[in-house]
Formats: C-alpha cells, structure tokens, sequence
C-alpha cells in the first residue's frame, strides 16, 4: 500500500491517487512520483523534504564511528562492528549521567546525548523512525520549527530519564518520540483524526517495543513524546511572509549553536582525558 501523501493547501494526509483533497476540495496535483525534476538536495542525491534530517543522521553516524574507534582504544585495539559502546567513551562524549549533570554542572549532557548511540542495532533502528518521520514533520512546521521541536524532544526526554534513573543515556530516540508528539499535536490542532489516529499507532508501537525490549530508556521516550507535543500544540503552522518567521529562524539558529557549544564542551572533556 502506498504511502499518503501530504495536502499542499491544508496539509492534511490524503490518498497518493487524489487528485482533488477530500478535505479542503482543493486540486493537488500530480503525485510526488509522477512530477518530472522534482526538487532534490546534494545535486539530486537526497529529496530537499530529507535534507535536515540527513545532516542529523549524519552527525549521528560521525559520531558513532567516532564512539566505535575510542572504544577500540580502550578494548586493546580491535574494533567489532555490532559490538557495543563501553561506557567510559559514551560518558567522555557526552552521555546523560545524572551525577555529571546535577553535582558537576554539565548541562550540556542534555543535548549530546541525543546524538550518540550504544551499539549498530541502536543507531540503526533510530535512523529508520527518524528518516521515515524527519520529513514528514518538516513538512508540516517546516524547517525551523521541526528543530526547535526536535532538539527541545531530546533535551525534555533526558531530563525525565535523569530525574527517573542514574544510569547513563544516550539515543535519538527521545527525539523520535518527541516528533511522534508534535505530528499528533498537529492533527489535533487541524482536526485530523487521520493524522491523530496514524501517529497514534507510532505512539502504542514505540511504547509496547520499550516494555518488552530490555535495556530501553522508557522515561527519556516519554518526556521525549510530552515534550514534542508541548511544543508542536505551541509553534502553529508555518505563516509564509510573516514576521514571525523571523522569530523561528533566530529559535532555530540558537538551537544550532546551543548544539555546537555542548559539544565544543564535550570535546574539552575528551580531549582532557585523552591527552592530559
């Protein structure tokens, strides 16, 4: 079954063959697909839908072979491609660690832990939920407001699973929940049962996999959810030509550099460790 596709004037989802959205009764068009050129990003390498959630998935990857190459290191030199992160690279890097945070004042924890990963099965599964949701919720908040939402998912998931457990965290996944939230958010301030009801199923999914799988971080995947959706019901839609985009551009353009700095901190950290 194909996927649906998104209303250019309502933006609900609509059946791929539509040529006329049940919703608004407005003509939509030929589907993505059947257009000649579409729009592609990287001299036609990646739709410019996916462009924002590849340089994510791409900093991810970055610093897992990063992760992979230190923990070699520590273990004496040889590197396992679906061995596990030991815990002193994820900590150096920038892991949740509740002690980190509250007694040393690393707040930046907050933020580098939702770029790294424990293991290939880890980075793997993350990549699949983010690449098929990044652009959908772009679509929909387009590109400024699905950072502002994606990093605040991540920090609001890291700072339930620090008040919740002392280990240590890492995963995109609290930000994956977070853009299931604001999607839902989104089809209940448009009315759309569809989109509700959809992201609804991401919703159970998500939940049931963290309570039968072991070792899952359910308190960052539920602050993650409550905090996309906080945030996606308080955003709006995209106003085109209006001065409040201004406003999402400067929130976006802070959540970039507020990203920067925690790492530039991170790798202070790593760099004390490695050659002090």
């Amino acid at each position: 079954m194909a996927k649906p596709r998104m209303c250019p004037h309502c933006r609900a989802f609509i059946d791929p063959k539509s040529r006329v959205c049940e919703y608004c009764d407005e003509k939509v068009g030929l589907p993505s697909w059947k257009r000649p050129d579409p729009t592609k990003a990287l001299g036609g390498l990646i739709a410019a839908s996916h462009f924002t959630t590849f340089i994510i998935l791409f900093i991810n990857f970055a610093l897992f072979i990063s992760t992979m190459v230190l923990t070699s290191k520590f273990q004496g030199g040889s590197i396992s491609l679906f061995g596990g992160i030991d815990g002193q690279t994820l900590f150096l890097f920038g892991a949740k660690d509740r002690f980190a945070i509250l007694a040393r004042g690393e707040w930046w924890r907050l933020i580098t832990a939702g770029f790294l990963h424990g293991g290939v099965l880890h980075i793997l599964m993350n990549t699949w939920v983010l690449f098929d949701l990044g652009a959908q919720v772009e679509d929909c908040y387009d590109t400024s407001r699905f950072l502002v939402i994606y990093l605040a998912s991540s920090i609001t998931g890291f700072l339930a699973s620090m008040f919740w457990s002392s280990s240590l965290s890492v995963g995109a996944s609290a930000a994956a929940c977070g853009l299931i939230g604001a999607m839902m958010a989104y089809g209940r301030r448009t009315g759309s049962s569809y989109i509700w009801k959809a992201y609804m199923r991401w919703a159970i999914m998500l939940l049931v996999f963290g309570l039968l799988v072991p070792m899952v971080d359910n308190a960052a995947h539920i602050g993650g959810f409550i905090g996309g959706f906080a945030v996606g019901s308080m955003v709006g839609s995209p106003q085109y030509g209006s001065p409040i985009e201004s406003v999402w551009k400067a929130a976006a353009g802070f959540a970039v550099l507020l990203v920067a700095v925690s790492f530039f901190f991170a790798y202070q950290l790593l760099s004390r460790a490695l050659f002090s």
